[in-house]
């Protein structure tokens, strides 16, 4: 695997942990994320840095097999460029749902 691309990969995969973090001490409950503006920013900036990840991973290698790797982009873009029409509904599915699949399929390419 082409050594750029190991370490966008990576980088997704530190967001994912991080995001994981903010949850420690806190449920993991939309409830307790939504009214929570700095975790709520926190995972947005997180979003920000895996769709840019991937932007680049696509760039150059868009045969890499990554489950919504275009959506993942375009949230990326919504946050950064539409951010007054950013869902908290939207974003705290993205962290329940996608991110754990995300997380196992990059864990795999990394051999982890």
């Amino acid at each position: 695997m082409d050594i750029e691309i190991k370490v966008w990969l990576y980088d997704i995969l530190n967001a994912i942990n991080e995001i994981d973090c903010f949850f420690i001490d806190t449920p993991k409950e939309f409830v307790a994320y939504q009214n929570d503006l700095k975790t709520r920013r926190a995972v947005e900036r997180n979003l920000e840095i895996i769709g840019e990840a991937m932007k680049r991973i696509l760039q150059k290698d868009d045969s890499l097999e990554l489950s919504n790797s275009r959506r993942i982009v375009d949230t990326r873009n919504r946050i950064i460029h539409g951010y007054d029409s950013v869902s908290d509904e939207i974003i705290w599915s993205i962290v329940v749902t996608h991110l754990p699949v995300l997380r196992t399929e990059i864990e795999i390419l990394l051999g982890e």
